[in-house]
This record gives C-alpha cells, sequence and structure tokens, in this order.
C-alpha cells in the first residue's frame, strides 16, 4: 500500500504530464518495488518556484518524489534500483534544467503504524497467516 507523493515547481505541468508522473510512477512501485497497483496512490502536487531554492538560489524548477512503504518489505537493491528510475523519470517529464539536488526518498514506515480501510499493515499481515 505505497503512497507516492511528487512536488514540482517551475512551469505548470500539462494535465497529460500529471497523468505521466502518475502512471510511471504507479508502474515503477509495482515493477521494482513489488507493490499492487490497485493500491498504489500517486498524488502530483504543484508548488510555487519562488518558494524553492536549492543552496540559497532560486531554481527555474524544481522536484522532489517521497514514497511510504511497509518496513522490510523492499530490499537495499530495489529502493536504489527505484531511486534511479524515479529520478530518470523526474527528469523525462521536467527536462534537463531539473537540478542535481532533486531528491527521491523512501520512507519505510513500521507496519503496526499505517494501513487502509480502517486496518494497520500488521492486521492484514496476522490475518493473512490465519491469526
Amino acid at each position: 500500500m505505497p503512497f507516492v507523493h511528487i512536488r514540482v515547481a517551475g512551469p505548470r505541468l500539462a494535465p497529460e504530464q500529471v497523468e505521466k508522473l502518475q502512471r510511471e510512477a504507479t508502474a515503477l512501485m509495482a515493477g521494482i518495488m513489488r507493490k499492487k497497483e490497485e493500491l498504489t496512490s500517486v498524488l502530483v502536487e504543484q508548488a510555487e518556484i519562488s518558494g524553492w531554492a536549492i543552496g540559497g538560489a532560486a531554481v527555474p524548477v524544481a522536484a522532489h518524489l517521497d514514497v511510504k512503504v511497509t518496513e522490510g518489505t523492499n530490499t537495499e537493491e530495489e529502493m536504489a534500483r527505484f531511486v534511479r528510475a524515479a529520478n530518470d523519470l523526474l527528469k523525462s517529464v521536467l527536462g534537463s534544467q531539473l537540478p542535481v539536488a532533486t531528491y527521491v526518498v523512501v520512507h519505510e514506515i513500521p507496519s503496526t503504524a499505517w494501513g487502509y480501510d480502517g486496518l494497520t499493515q500488521e492486521a492484514r499481515k496476522v490475518a493473512a497467516a490465519g491469526g
């Protein structure tokens, strides 16, 4: 049950660009991180570029991608592959002016600390094991 939050700033994204970010971020979560597409949520949020600086200086375009997954469900290699692929996705949509300091962050959340449809991930795990 991953949650992907993509923040971008700079020129306003066209609806097709937002859809590409949503579609391809979902595909990366399924293909690299082994998450169910039907449970993957993606929020693309546009921020004002005037509020974003890197190294104390204004930038023409910027992005940040955060992902939340259940702790222990991915290997270090999967997370490293995801960081590379997500960065490539951001560059493909936002262009070559995207700063080097464009962060992709994978947050591992304990299974007892989050869930969906009223159940934690831990409760789902216990129920699946017959407990």
